[in-house]
């Protein structure tokens, strides 16, 4: 079982919440200028990273507001838990 810290209603269990996928990927300045190709690498191609990693999550079965973690991908240890628009926390040894 993993405890979520969600920064509105504070540390519940992971089933009230879902998996959004990586956080900080930029939506395209202008997607209608975009190939396909690159338009599919946008919708498709994520990083898929060994040890701290930036995700979105969304509080379902609570105040449905989406948030970030930083989760270690292999120990599955929550480093840090920040609001949709704040910058990504700097941790120690995080080569980000």
């Amino acid at each position: 079982m993993i405890l979520i810290s969600c920064p509105n209603c504070g540390s519940r269990d992971e089933t009230e919440f879902h998996y959004g996928g990586q956080a900080h990927v930029a939506y395209p300045e202008d997607p209608n200028t975009l190939s396909d190709e690159e338009w599919g690498r946008y919708l498709f191609y994520r990083e898929n990273t060994k040890g701290i990693f930036a995700e979105r999550w969304v509080h379902s079965s609570g105040c449905r507001k989406w948030f970030n973690v930083l989760r270690d991908t292999v120990t599955y240890r929550i480093a840090a838990v920040y609001r949709t628009g704040e910058p990504r926390p700097t941790l120690d040894g995080d080569p980000q």
